[in-house]
């Protein structure tokens, strides 16, 4: 297995008082001199390539502390992935654990390309993996660099090689034993090793003696072998959309803003002053976090009003570190729903803002809209929440579909039902689970007779629509219409 190592800086190749990362290519040398036959020896059979074509400046080292990196290094980092794509089969990244998890949540959007529907039109197909250290993996002595014995960083780096292995198709990161998926892990920790913790997706492998893949199933990579990286044309649209974020990225203003515990009754409520101010100031998207399921205290009604005059789009996420937001069911935040704020699901806020800040980027590229924006954001579209517009697998008795004001509910006692406003435009004859049984979407009873089924769909992906109202079945490889499974 050919196996590309990128080295951005970070605590991991840094050494001296204060720390701070060394250039790409001293690194790669100590790492060949000090690691190579041990490396060799832990990983038989590959080929690893120490990379050393990334800078980020043509100052210094070329390498960054991930408190420095900007947006535009994203693309940087992207970038340098898809130019050695196909001389490799898997890449690990070298990065500060500052911002790993914002780095981890933005390279899934940057190297997959979506339609309107957030389905790919060129995918990731080879793993991705960051990794990192909370301390250096080499020391500065008068002999020169040795090898630091109490560093987490050879456990990681050999960690991440081994998970690459795997070849699971996604943006990863790999720390302390663990393989997290990117767009879900969080920095919790500056003093222990287990750095960063995924509080809604258990770990994709850990790593013992020997390797176990966890529970949860990696991302499905291409849907079809066109739409991979490796063909030209995929390529060539991960590159031109590329081109397009990394010229407009760093221009995109999107203001994260905590509810704190305030006067919010008084005349000028302080959270509404600072929304006031992020728009005045040329905001292009707004990440507001709320308490617990996204609640943000109404006050005496202006927080609404200056959302709901807001031109740019308004993500809701929790602060709470296994929070989710959902549909405002609480007297506190249900008014949130009428300014068109987009609920965030069991996003973190750093995968929200990378979210906001790449696709508010693509947006031009794409023709996408407004609304378009929005749908995008609130769907899932590489693992970064649990999708609410679609089924990825069964729909169980309890389980709901959302899109907009549409909603596609299995009741327990009466079954799946297609619901808008109240008003039922669909009933399933009976209860049962909904799911694809070969080609078509087929309701299942508990006794395991077919109560209904759909027409035939192969290979398609179910994805409710609100206009018109209706759960349509989508081919992911874009090569067949789209056909109704059921409507108003």
């Amino acid at each position: 297995m050919r196996i590309c190592i990128i080295n951005t800086g970070g605590t991991i190749s840094s050494t001296g008082q204060p720390l701070a990362p060394m250039a790409a290519d001293r690194f790669a040398c100590a790492a060949n001199d000090l690691l190579g036959p041990a490396l060799a020896a832990a990983l038989p059979g590959d080929a690893l390539h120490f990379d050393t074509g990334l800078r980020f400046s043509d100052d210094g080292p070329g390498t960054l502390d991930s408190t420095d990196l900007r947006p535009s290094d994203w693309c940087r980092i992207a970038r340098r992935v898809l130019d050695l794509y196909a001389d490799h089969d898997a890449f690990v990244i070298l990065h500060g654990t500052d911002t790993m998890d914002y780095t981890g949540a933005a390279l899934p959007l940057l190297l997959n390309v979506f339609d309107d529907l957030g389905l790919a039109r060129a995918a990731l197909s080879k793993p991705v993996i960051l990794t990192g250290a909370q301390l250096p993996l080499f020391t500065d002595t008068p002999a020169g660099l040795v090898l630091n014995a109490g560093s987490d960083a050879l456990a990681n780096l050999t960690g991440a090689l081994s998970c690459a292995r795997l070849r699971l198709p996604e943006v990863a990161i790999f720390f302390d034993g663990r393989l997290l998926r990117g767009c879900r892990a969080l920095k919790v920790s500056t003093t222990r090793f287990a750095a960063f913790d995924s509080p809604h997706l258990a770990p994709l492998a850990e790593r013992g003696i020997g390797i176990r893949r966890g529970t949860v199933a990696p991302l499905p990579g291409p849907a079809a072998p066109d739409l991979a990286l490796d063909g030209p044309a995929a390529h060539a649209r991960a590159m031109a959309q590329l081109d397009a974020v990394q010229a407009r990225i760093d221009d995109q203003r999107v203001v994260q803003i905590t509810a704190v515990p305030a006067d919010h009754r008084a005349a000028a409520p302080m959270l509404a002053q600072q929304v006031r101010a992020a728009l005045d100031q040329g905001a292009t998207g707004l990440l507001l976090e709320g308490f617990g399921p996204g609640n943000v205290p109404a006050g005496d009604g202006a927080i609404a009003q200056v959302l709901a005059d807001a031109d740019v789009p308004v993500l809701i996420a929790s602060r709470v570190i296994g929070g989710q937001v959902g549909a405002f069911d609480y007297a506190a935040g249900a008014w949130i729903a009428a300014t068109g704020a987009v609920a965030g699901g069991d996003m973190t806020p750093v995968a929200a803002l990378a979210k906001m800040v790449v696709l508010t980027a693509a947006a031009p590229h794409h023709g996408w809209d407004r609304a378009t924006l929005a749908a995008l954001l609130a769907r899932g579209l590489t693992g970064e929440c649990a999708p609410t517009d679609r089924m990825d697998g069964p729909l169980w008795p309890g389980q709901v579909l959302t899109c907009g004001p549409v909603r596609l509910e299995n009741d327990p006692d009466a079954g799946p039902r297609l619901m808008q406003g109240g008003a039922v435009l669909w009933q399933a004859p009976g209860p049962g689970v909904l799911r694809m049984q070969g080609d078509r979407l087929a309701l299942i009873g508990h006794d395991g007779a077919v109560l209904w089924s759909g027409p035939p769909a192969p290979g398609a992906v179910a994805i409710l629509s609100d206009d018109p109202p209706a759960l349509r079945m989508i081919d992911p490889a874009h090569r067949a219409a789209p056909v109704t499974a059921l409507a108003g």
